[in-house]
């Protein structure tokens, strides 16, 4: 009960710092930004100052580039791209992959980043995840098995209580199923935890790693650090594969529950 009462005090928390009234439709479950699209379009494609245009890293549909190790940013919720872009502002995240996201973060103001944040939110794209075969063929990434990620992503990971240690030497229970934070095939579960269904595959993987090592430590409670701490390379691998290609549809069902989380935009 603790567990679950300081999950959602978290969420307040979070609630409170990013979104002031106003920020959310009345569909508390997708809270859309208040920031200004036009101007966050402007900045995604062009930049603003010394600030390169988003897209240069992130595509032009903001689906990112598994070569360049780039998220997918858009259709992500609202809540978690401002935190990450106020999080690089104060260097509270620190950007290992490009090492520009800290100084961009920086060069926009705190209603630039709202601003963006927004036209992100509400941009739907359809983007069905990473070209496996041009990752693998690439050979910079090992790619995983999706359905052995299937099974960690929906179940978690055996329990550790028998003495086999897992790839950090540790031993005790094993991985949580990642549904039951991020919800089925990783749609998400805003405000607090994203979107992870149809994200780039080389982002998921070096992510969970860097979650594992602690050089990304901007979670909520410290929740993805201690989930990641209990995976190995293997589980990795395997858990963005199904990832990033997860449909979020399931048998005999046309319609997900949040089809009209863009609403009018």
């Amino acid at each position: 009960m603790r567990h679950v009462i300081a999950i959602v005090s978290a969420a307040a928390v979070m609630l409170g710092v990013l979104a002031p009234t106003g920020a959310f439709a009345s569909d508390a479950f997708y809270p859309k930004g208040d920031g200004n699209k036009a101007n966050g379009e402007t900045i995604f494609k062009e930049g603003k100052g010394e600030v390169p245009a988003c897209q240069s890293c992130h595509g032009e549909d903001g689906s990112g580039n598994d070569d360049m190790g780039t998220p997918r940013i858009a259709g992500q919720f609202f809540t978690f791209l401002l935190k990450q872009l106020e999080d690089f502002a104060a260097d509270k995240r620190m950007d290992t992959t490009m090492f520009v996201m800290n100084a961009n973060a920086k060069g926009l103001s705190q209603q630039d980043r709202r601003d963006v944040a927004t036209y992100l939110a509400a941009r739907k794209i359809d983007f069905k995840g990473s070209d496996l075969k041009a990752v693998e063929a690439a050979g910079q990434v090992p790619v995983g098995l999706d359905y052995k990620g299937r099974a960690l992503v929906e179940y978690g990971s055996p329990t550790r209580n028998d003495g086999f240690p897992n790839s950090l030497g540790s031993k005790g229970p094993g991985a949580p199923a990642c549904k039951s934070c991020h919800g089925y095939a990783g749609g998400g579960a805003p405000p607090l935890y994203p979107m992870i269904g149809n994200q780039r595959y080389v982002y998921l993987v070096n992510q969970l790693k860097k979650w594992r090592d602690g050089s990304r430590a901007n979670d909520p409670m410290g929740q993805m650090q201690a989930v990641a701490r209990k995976l190995s390379d293997d589980d990795i691998h395997n858990a963005a594969a199904y990832l990033t290609g997860a449909s979020d549809l399931t048998s005999g069902n046309p319609r997900t529950p949040y089809d009209n989380r863009f609403g009018d935009h």
